[in-house]
């Protein structure tokens, strides 16, 4: 089991190849436990093979979801680019047309060509877009959320999402607001904040591992040193507090501490301080990440201009 580096709730198993000397078929989906996963990607570096398929039908039968990758692409392209008349499109639909060959008892399932060098080739964006489409919502969330960003789209869609989600966290600050606790609704906006924006770092490639392996990508090692805008110097020095602790955010504390005192009237106030000032730091966050992830790509000439 492989756990997400940034987002423990999202893990990816590697499962033995059935058929394998302790992983005989007829008792394969039992001994891997099957019914442990979400869904399942058949992975293969060059043909489908009976085992796959009799895989696939079992997952089929089970009614859960399979997907079939053909890794390594960029090898198989390269292999062919010194011949005369090369076509990396003809290649691609060869290779295609090749897997769908082996696979027609199960009808025409999508095959997905990626490379894990170059995922903004291929199809990866396209398996991405597949299993969004196809998990329950909170589970696309998440799965989104880890995706690498592969794209100027998958950015976009990555965003958004985030967007979207500001009106439910800033709800839970108001929620805690309405209790009289000193410190206490300060306290917990800040944890909020803190944790949302720290994925919308990770989620927007912006940590340094990330932004190490797209500088030696393009070849342009100054990337690394392009987020620097506040949030992101705040998260990577774990100084979020700075952000939030300035005197008139600390007086909102204070004013919103004195207003929960007061039945009804003025916790339904303070509910709407804490609401309204932590929708304004996520919005401000977000969108100061947002940009920062736009100008790399920009400056890496992987986008076009907004």
């Amino acid at each position: 089991m492989y756990e997400h580096p940034e987002m423990p709730n999202v893990k990816i198993w590697d499962l033995p190849g059935i058929g394998s000397p302790n992983f005989k078929a007829k008792k394969y989906l039992k001994d891997v436990e099957f019914n442990t996963y979400d869904f399942f990607i058949i992975l293969s570096s060059e043909r489908f093979m009976e085992h796959d398929i009799m895989l696939a039908k079992e997952i089929r039968k089970q009614k859960k979801s399979f997907y079939f990758v053909r890794s390594k692409i960029d090898n198989d392209i390269t292999s062919q680019k010194r011949k005369k008349g090369f076509d990396e499109q003809k290649i691609l639909s060869i290779i295609r047309e090749d897997c769908k060959k082996n696979l027609k008892e199960l009808g025409d399932p999508n095959i997905f060509l990626i490379s894990s060098f170059d995922l903004e080739e291929y199809d990866f964006e396209s398996l991405q877009n597949t299993l969004e489409d196809e998990l329950p919502e909170y589970k696309k969330n998440a799965l989104l959320q880890a995706w690498p960003v592969c794209s100027a789209a998958s950015l976009e869609k990555k965003i958004k999402m985030f967007k979207r989600m500001i009106w439910a966290a800033s709800l839970a600050s108001a929620g805690v607001a309405v209790i009289p606790v000193p410190g206490l609704s300060a306290a917990c906006d800040l944890g909020i904040v803190v944790l949302f924006l720290t994925r919308c770092y990770y989620a927007f490639d912006l940590d340094e591992r990330s932004l190490a392996r797209l500088s030696e990508k393009v070849n342009k090692p100054h990337l690394k040193d392009m987020a620097k805008s506040k949030f992101v110097t705040a998260i990577r020095e774990k100084a979020l507090t700075r952000l939030q602790v300035s005197a008139g955010l600390a007086a909102i504390a204070t004013v919103e501490y004195f207003l929960s005192l007061v039945p009804a009237v003025g916790s339904a106030a303070a509910a709407g301080i804490s609401f309204a000032t932590t929708q304004y730091l996520l919005r401000e966050g977000v969108n100061d990440l947002a940009n920062t992830a736009r100008a790399i790509r920009k400056e890496a000439g992987l986008d076009s201009v907004h």
